[in-house]
């Protein structure tokens, strides 16, 4: 992704396409990246693209390692053209977490993440390299079920870096025998792409029970 952005500052900065021959293989292929990546913007409905703000935007990024825009500040301005229904969820969203945020019992990370625990195990936490084994209930901010471990009478057991930010961050706050919520957002779960049963943009929420914990051997 890093050497995409440098190559569209690249594409986007001035005087470029004057000099431009596409002689050379790898010119040509660098041009053919660009104009697929315009061409997936152009048939989001995004035709009217500023490519010397692009250019800002990548400047400011790749050189001054700074950007205006949050990544979801920056999907929010992006869906309000390409798709107003994925701006709504997010901005809802936004809500639920703001004013969540200020129960009692609710605590928020650095990341964005928000957890409540239920019930506190006395056994050990989990690390990034560790395989657990959990029941989950899964939820959308109105309520809607979309999964449930519970229902089908089955845990899962899955490895800590295999499965959504949320969950990675989220897990390795428990100790075995905990029951925590975790308020996740859009941006710790599965971005702005829809899922069955799950729209794009949306803030899930799950309550997780977790079972055990199985330590990578050194």
């Amino acid at each position: 992704m890093r050497s995409i952005l440098l190559l569209l500052f690249v594409l986007f900065s001035a005087g470029v396409h004057a000099q431009m021959d596409l002689k050379k293989a790898a010119d040509s292929a660098s041009y053919a990246i660009g104009v697929k990546i315009a061409n997936a913007y152009v048939k989001q409905g995004m035709k009217s693209i500023n490519g010397l703000i692009v250019s800002r935007a990548i400047d400011d990024v790749l050189i001054h390692t700074k950007s205006k825009f949050t990544e979801e500040q920056a999907d929010l301005a992006i869906v309000k053209i390409t798709n107003p229904q994925i701006a709504k969820t997010i901005q809802a969203g936004r809500k639920f977490l703001a004013d969540n945020k200020l129960k009692p019992g609710v605590q928020t990370t650095t990341s964005g993440l928000q957890y409540k625990v239920v019930t506190k195990g006395g056994g050990i936490k989990p690390t990034l390299t560790d395989t657990v084994t959990a029941h989950y209930t899964g939820r959308l901010t109105d309520g809607t079920e979309f999964d449930s471990s519970y229902k089908r009478d089955e845990p899962i057991t899955f490895d800590l870096l295999k499965v959504i930010r949320g969950w990675t961050e989220g897990l390795q706050l428990m100790t075995e025998g905990s029951k925590y919520k975790f308020y996740v957002p859009y941006t710790l779960a599965y971005g702005i792409m829809d899922r069955p049963r799950i729209p794009a943009g949306s803030v899930l929420i799950f309550d997780v029970e977790l079972i055990k914990v199985v330590k990578k051997l050194n």
